[in-house]
């Protein structure tokens, strides 16, 4: 009789294995270098958490399509699949574009991190590439890699441009609210760093502001987010900006006539009355960068972050133009002239003198992430790996209770 059971127990799991209802231990294989291939042939995808309805996604979506151009991949060589939800749904989807042929996948949101590393140990031929991630330096999986930017210095940058235009609405009447507002997704380590770099930016213009969050708990959820930017304004926030993917926000200040500061691109087609700035990740470089060593058979880098360019229009981070309503007078000279203090590191986004915490200024003891170089003590951001982890709630901002 157990003789009997053993059989029926193993013909179960055999069965089981093959219809991949178990983990049995095959699909974790080895890893055994990157293989060249050519642009010639070269067949790359892209899993996207929404669609092109998302600032955020239509930024990867932009950048995909422009670095596929740069290397002569005609769209008959690239995927994009839309609306990937952050489950094992990203691990069929990586699937279904290695049985398309693809040699290098790239995937855009946080949660589809587990699934795409699941799918880089099933097919170590492949190359796999995600946004916003965390784990790859602790996997060493030689084809699973993670990258970002130094979209804090963007975000910093575009909140010189929000305080140079709160103090000329202060200039022009005295009794203007010092307080700006900010629409965060999730409280997750990317928002805070992004928040933070934005207020301490409109904080090197306008020394007394104060700025009240309210998260969505959701990356694009267009109602939540107009009924956030909504009850800031109502609390009297004078300038509002946002990490959050949807026209929610921006619709809402050009509603009531609330400057606003976007982000992953430009606002102003609709929001004409309202637009200031803009910062975004620009993805082209990195996606450039995985298909050239994949062309020379160069190892990709576990994380990948990178900054401006020689100019605030190019390289990794970017800013849009200005918007009609930024004060013409000197707006773009200030960010210049900090634009090129950051790149020779004598400024630096979270110097720890020009904040503090729990009323109290960081040091090296606090965290492992703060440094002293060229006499700037700071959080180095992104220097251990390419996602933000700056999670202070700083003196000056105050999180109110979620939005749902």
């Amino acid at each position: 009789m157990k003789k009997l059971l053993t059989l029926l127990v193993a013909a179960v799991m055999t069965v089981a294995c093959c219809l991949g209802l178990t983990a049995c231990g095959t699909k974790d294989k080895p890893y055994e270098g990157i293989k060249t291939v050519d642009y010639s042939e070269m067949k790359v995808g892209l899993i996207c958490l929404h669609n092109d309805q998302s600032t955020y996604d239509k930024n990867f979506i932009d950048a995909f399509e422009t670095a596929c151009a740069n290397k002569g991949i005609p769209s008959s060589r690239y995927f994009i699949k839309t609306g990937v939800d952050e489950s094992n749904e990203a691990y069929q989807a990586a699937v279904e574009l290695v049985e398309q042929g693809c040699n290098l996948i790239f995937a855009d949101s946080f949660g589809h991190e587990e699934f795409i590393l699941k799918a880089a140990k099933e097919f170590p031929e492949v190359q796999f590439c995600h946004a916003t991630g965390v784990s790859a330096a602790s996997t060493q999986r030689g084809n699973f890699h993670n990258a970002f930017a130094n979209i804090f210095e963007g975000r910093f940058l575009a909140g010189v441009a929000a305080g140079v235009k709160l103090q000329a609405m202060i200039d022009a009447n005295a009794n203007t609210s010092k307080k700006v507002g900010y629409v965060g997704a999730y409280p997750y380590a990317e928002v805070i760093s992004g928040y933070t770099a934005w207020y301490l930016g409109v904080k090197s213009i306008v020394s007394d502001v104060t700025m009240e969050v309210i998260y969505t708990n959701d990356w694009y959820l267009p109602t939540a987010e107009q009924a956030a930017a909504e009850t800031l304004i109502e609390r009297g926030c004078s300038i509002i900006s946002q990490h959050a993917d949807s026209w929610g926000a921006p619709g809402a200040c050009e509603t009531a006539g609330v400057p606003n500061v976007s982000y992953n691109g430009s606002t102003e087609s609709q929001c004409p009355n309202t637009f200031i700035i803009s910062s975004r990740i620009n993805w082209a470089p990195y996606y450039e960068y995985c298909m050239d060593c994949l062309k020379n058979g160069t190892e990709i880098a576990y994380d990948y972050s990178e900054g401006f360019g020689n100019t605030w229009s190019d390289g990794s981070v970017c800013l849009t133009d200005l918007g009609a309503i930024a004060p013409a007078a000197g707006t773009a000279s200030i960010i210049n002239d900090k634009l090129a203090m950051l790149k020779a590191g004598t400024l630096k986004v979270f110097d720890v003198a020009t904040f503090t915490v729990n009323g109290q200024a960081l040091t090296a003891a606090d965290n492992a992430m703060i440094k002293t170089v060229g006499g700037i003590t700071f959080f180095d951001e992104s220097s251990t790996i390419s996602a933000p982890s700056f999670a202070y709630i700083i003196d000056g901002i105050t999180v109110l209770s979620s939005q749902s």
